[in-house]
């Protein structure tokens, strides 16, 4: 049976280099992730692989992968094999962790703290079978989105009518929504939005959203191959 929102194509996979869409494409797919958020490549990246990841890594590549994806590399680069050589060069440190008995995540899950500049990024990621992933948390949020569309991470004050006003933000901007989530730590604390667009959001609304004074933080991600 095939998993929730997955279709016959996402589980035939893409090409890869590797022996699994899970092990490769999907873990190259949560390591673009962090490197899109960040702008950039991080200096300094602390990995954790639970359940079967924390016991096949090693042995199916995931490792090599996980590090190619921060290097931003596609899932068929040959240069994944190279990974952890080229991150050398990059100046990309990187620090492996292995946690094999965590009942309640997905057996494919990764845990990636990222450091770039004075920026950090705490991110979940699962892997759910041919390249399809899912980011479960976000610098201690619970989130749900696959980065197969155009999403927006906003951080703000839990302020009373931020979802409509947002959404008309975006309606002006002829973006269209496919899907908002939001988790907050408490009501009328900080809440994060998640955002999915079928379209991309243009860079006068993008400094727009960062520049309201209830705003604390702006991510935009446009949908990764």
């Amino acid at each position: 049976m095939m998993g929730e929102g997955s279709s016959v194509f996402d589980m035939i996979g893409p090409v890869m280099i590797g022996p699994s869409s899970s092990h490769t494409e999907g873990v190259v797919r949560i390591a673009r992730t962090v490197v899109k958020i960040m702008g950039g490549i991080p200096d300094n990246v602390d990995i954790t692989f639970y359940n079967s990841f924390a016991q096949t890594h090693k042995g199916h590549g995931s490792d090599k992968a996980i590090v190619a994806g921060l290097l931003y590399y596609a899932a068929d680069d040959k240069r994944i094999r190279e990974s952890f050589e080229n991150a050398e060069k990059k100046r990309l440190k990187f620090t492996f962790r292995s946690a094999g008995n965590a009942s309640t995540m997905h057996p494919n899950t990764i845990r990636i703290k990222a450091v770039k500049n004075r920026d950090t990024l705490e991110l979940v990621g699962e892997s759910r079978g041919g390249g399809v992933i899912r980011i479960k948390e976000f610098n201690g949020f619970i989130t749900t989105f696959t980065t197969s569309l155009n999403t927006l991470i906003i951080t703000a004050v839990d302020t009373k009518g931020s979802i409509a006003y947002l959404a008309n933000v975006l309606f002006r901007d002829d973006s269209n929504i496919a899907a908002v989530t939001v988790s907050r730590k408490g009501k009328n604390d900080v809440a994060c939005q998640i955002i999915e667009m079928d379209s991309g959001l243009r860079s006068l609304t993008h400094d727009y959203l960062k520049s309201l004074n209830w705003v604390h933080e702006v991510n935009y991600i446009p949908a990764i191959d």
